[in-house]
């Protein structure tokens, strides 16, 4: 099913941060973050075992389990199953070692099997406290994790994890299920099989205004052609176009730095705040179902929200688009 057809709106939060990513964040502002998404409106929450190994979960159900069901959609992912032991060594995270250093210390296993998969899910409906997931994504099967080795990953996954969640859609278990990475890859290998089909995918990172050279080359053409939508998670590059200093998960680097500063003034010049334009831009193009970003505070969520509703002028975009700050292939708000 069209992922446009399931989303309530085209703004929805992601909790990465709720697992304590960079930092430990208290419970209670943990609380107050996803209740001042509910109150602004936002309906659909994407969550994951992987983040803080299980404590974003259970994060997020103790404050939807309150909800009426049908009044929110939800989607979580498989590929991490989270044991009841603690981990022992250092957790080898690729690119991303120490992402959740804050996070619980259960140990977790990186599978996609079949069998992995249905335990994953059980697992995540109770840590949500609820009876039912509407879209699932298969977890991290690219090159930042697993190096050289992605692609045994991905074979894991087809033969295991994607025939498991095609079954649980056929079923009516679930709405939807695809790939939630940060690479362009996996996607593209995806929608080159013949079976299983996915409905849709998360893009972290990978089409924001920093990044989408790459994703506008093959992937959301062949996206736009199979008629699959994206959800673009990540729209602040984890964090440098929001007021942060990380870039893909690490300290930025200069060169970023000083293109985020470029993008800074050209905003300040139109009058356009720097967060309007990092989510007009990735939900611009046609492929995109929805933008989820994410926070860690209650007035994040309302920065966001105002963000999308700002009025950006189009002379903004057409000057951004003159600067070489944007794919000359990037399709723009206003047609700009």
């Amino acid at each position: 099913m069209s992922l446009k057809k399931i989303l309530p709106g085209r703004l929805g939060f992601g909790t990465a941060p709720l697992g304590n990513m960079f930092r430990a964040i208290p419970d209670e502002e943990a609380r107050a973050t996803v209740e001042a998404a509910w109150d602004h409106g936002i309906r659909f929450y994407d969550t994951a075992p992987f983040y803080g190994a299980g404590l974003a979960e259970t994060r997020l159900g103790e404050v939807l389990s309150a909800e009426h069901r049908d009044s929110y959609v939800l989607s979580t992912k498989v590929g991490r199953v989270i044991l009841d032991e603690h981990e022992t060594t250092a957790r080898d995270l690729g690119e991303k070692g120490g992402l959740f250093e804050h996070g619980n210390p259960n140990r977790i296993v990186h599978e996609w099997t079949a069998e992995a998969t249905e335990r994953s899910i059980e697992d995540s409906l109770k840590r949500l406290g609820t009876d039912r997931l509407d879209i699932v994504w298969v977890h991290d099967i690219a090159q930042d994790f697993h190096g050289d080795l992605w692609l045994q990953k991905f074979e894991e996954a087809r033969t295991g994890a994607f025939r498991v969640l095609s079954r649980l859609r056929e079923e009516g278990v679930i709405k939807a299920w695809g790939l939630g990475v940060n690479r362009t890859e996996p996607i593209e290998l995806t929608l080159a099989l013949d079976e299983p089909r996915p409905d849709g995918f998360l893009l972290a990172g990978r089409y924001t205004l920093l990044d989408h050279d790459h994703a506008l080359q093959r992937l959301l053409p062949m996206a736009q052609e199979q008629g699959v939508d994206m959800v673009v998670g990540g729209p602040y590059s984890s964090g440098i176009l929001a007021g942060g200093t990380h870039f893909e998960y690490q300290q930025a680097p200069a060169e970023i730095v000083e293109r985020v500063d470029r993008l800074k003034a050209l905003a300040e010049k139109h009058g356009v705040s720097i967060k309007a334009a990092a989510l007009q831009f990735s939900l611009a193009h046609p492929a995109a179902a929805a933008v989820i970003p994410g926070a860690t505070r209650p007035s994040r969520i309302a920065e966001d929200t105002a963000a999308l509703n700002e009025a950006v002028p189009a002379a903004f975009w057409t000057d951004l688009r003159a600067a070489g700050l944007v794919s000359p292939a990037a399709p723009l708000p206003n047609n700009a």
